[in-house]
């Protein structure tokens, strides 16, 4: 077969995209604006459903793996691995609009604008929603793109609980997402993933597009202080065993061992629980996550061993108990330099300022490195505001991040039109 003819020049619809984003926004919205679509809840179900069924109106062959993972393949001129666009359609409890919904329905919009436009790429175009990015039910974040790149194993996914002790793989099977397909059985050739910046950065200085260029590490741990519970009024302060207390220095702690590693440092208590939680009893139990985040994964490790450290010298002097785990570390990760340059050409051709940047949250694609050259797109949100009701971005930034993810996924699918279409031999690129 001669190779396709030159690309043409399609253009994403704003407009279209746009109502895609307002119209799954209603599932889960809340009263302020914002979504609440919980990985595996009915709204995650719901919004799955009208997923599905925009691909297979663009006739894309749909698949779901074992953890739910949801594919949307369009096919291409050969017989390729495919180049990957997506990211996740669940939010945080109360998070926003964009917060990757954007990443899904521009790929989704970048599929409708191939099919109106009659275009075949030379590799397959793969679509996917990526199941429990958040880590707000069930922890870890990103968790079913690393059963997928094999960081985790499906059995350990399926035995996440949360917080009131529901089984992940059980609401698989509830919600009718437990799919028949080995996680990581697909071959993905390349991944690139269009989100909101999440931070101030790109709106500070005017530029329109994020070319990502890695993700900084991250860890995550679980603690329990144990201490008494005793009545407010009869207790005297010296003979108090108070949880709360020991805890709440502990936050503080945490502050302070992200600022003694500045300016890159980030440190956050985001989840705390105190038992027994009634007025007028000093709390006996604090439950608490921390997270940890820096681009260099040796500072990161001496945040970690300062952590640890702060917990000794802190709660024993109040004859607390405490356990501590480590949940979840993802590295520092690198994105592939042959994508990144295909983001910065299509943010060129669309005359877009851009510029360089290392993302602070973590993303799907940080997995999906490991296994595939992979980057990402960010684009401006208002304030840097994110996991959070009024997270904005506007028109126009949703249009303008659609469209160099478009062109991007173009350039880099030229490097095969002067590929053999291998199905005519039954032969398969790996």
């Amino acid at each position: 077969m001669s190779a396709p003819p030159a690309i043409p020049n399609l253009q994403i619809e704003p407009q279209r995209l746009w109502d895609s984003l307002m119209e799954t926004a209603k599932i889960g919205a809340t009263s302020k604006g914002g979504i609440k679509r919980l990985t595996l809840s009915d709204e995650d179900k719901r919004v799955r459903d009208w997923f599905r069924d925009a691909c297979e109106a663009l006739g894309c062959t749909i698949g779901i793996d074992e953890v739910g993972n949801m594919f949307a393949t369009r096919a291409g001129r050969l017989d390729l691995p495919p180049i990957c666009i997506g990211s996740h359609l669940d939010t945080q409890p109360s998070g926003g609009k964009f917060d990757g919904v954007l990443g899904v329905l521009a790929g989704l919009e970048v599929l409708r604008t191939l099919h109106a436009g009659d275009y075949q790429t030379n590799a397959p175009i793969m679509l996917v929603n990526w199941t429990n990015e958040e880590g707000s039910r069930f922890s870890p974040a990103m968790l079913a793109s690393g059963v997928f790149a094999g960081v985790f194993t499906s059995e350990y996914a399926f035995t996440r609980e949360d917080r009131e002790g529901r089984r992940f793989g059980d609401e698989l099977d509830r919600i009718g997402y437990r799919g028949g397909e080995k996680a990581g059985a697909r071959e993905i050739g390349a991944m690139f993933e269009l989100h909101i910046e999440q931070g101030p950065i790109l709106e500070a200085e005017g530029k329109m597009i994020g070319v990502v260029t890695g993700v900084q590490g991250i860890r995550w741990f679980e603690v329990t202080v144990t201490g008494q519970d005793a009545h407010t009024g009869a207790t005297p302060m010296r003979l108090r065993k108070n949880a709360l207390l020991g805890a709440a220095r502990i936050v503080e702690a945490v502050d302070a061992i992200a600022l003694a590693h500045a300016p890159n440092a980030v440190g956050t208590v985001g989840l705390l629980e105190n038992r027994p939680n009634s007025r007028n009893v000093v709390p006996g139990e604090v439950f608490f996550c921390v997270d940890f985040r820096h681009p260099d994964d040796a500072v990161l490790e001496r945040m970690e061993t300062d952590f640890r450290a702060a917990l000794l010298r802190i709660l024993e002097p109040l004859k607390l108990a405490f356990e501590e785990k480590r949940i979840w570390n993802s590295p520092a990760v690198k994105f592939a330099p042959e994508l990144i340059e295909c983001v910065e050409a299509g943010a060129r051709k669309c005359g877009y300022a851009s510029r360089r940047m290392v993302s602070g949250a973590g993303h799907d694609a940080a997995y999906i490195a490991r296994i595939a050259p992979t980057t990402m797109v960010f684009v401006p949100c208002a304030g840097g505001l994110s996991h959070n009701e009024l997270e904005s971005t506007s028109f126009e930034e949703c249009g303008a991040g659609a469209q160099v993810l478009l062109e991007a996924v173009l350039e880099y699918d030229k490097r095969f039109a002067d590929e053999p279409n291998r199905a005519a031999d039954g032969r398969r690129r790996h």
